[in-house]
């Protein structure tokens, strides 16, 4: 049986991060809030916590899908707030992303602006706006940016695709 691990993602916003991750198999759990880290980057920003079973989905899978469903090139105007980052929890597992983030680049046309940062604390959302997507699929925020997003992931990442 494989050891749960977990990763924490910011790309945008949370509730499109949150229904993208809920899609995957080997995905045990997302939780969906706000994440700090290092001093200097203490603001908080909105960011999902993804517990997974490796041997089902790859940590590089899901950095790769990570990259691909949100603008992870391009500057946001409210970036401390929609930060782009990949949040680790031990030195050892920065130095796997790092590397990971390195030779995802040759896949996008411009440089990758996702930090890999030191996680140092999570908020979580309101209970009102949790499970955002499952709750609301048909409000206009879900049709106009998630869908888009989980059309992407079936079909570039139908493997990874929970059939439920």
């Amino acid at each position: 049986m494989s050891k749960e691990q977990k990763i924490a993602l910011g790309g945008g916003c949370h509730w499109c991060t949150e229904a993208v991750f809920q899609s995957l198999k080997g995905v045990t759990k997302v939780e969906q809030g706000y994440v700090a880290s290092i001093k200097e980057n203490e603001w908080f920003s909105e960011a999902v916590i993804v517990y997974f079973k490796e041997a089902q989905i790859p940590l590089k899978a899901l950095i790769e899908i990570h990259l691909h469903t949100h603008k992870s090139t391009s500057n946001h105007t409210m970036r401390n707030k929609y930060r782009s980052a990949v949040y680790f929890y031990t030195s050892q597992q920065g130095e796997q992303i790092n590397a990971i983030l390195k030779g995802c680049q040759r896949e996008f046309n411009n440089q990758i602006i996702t930090k890999s940062m030191l996680f140092n604390g999570f908020k979580p959302s309101s209970e009102a706006i949790q499970n955002y997507y499952k709750k609301n699929p048909e409000k206009p925020f879900c049709k106009q940016y998630i869908n888009p997003k989980l059309k992407l992931l079936r079909s570039k990442y139908s493997n990874y695709i929970k059939l439920n």
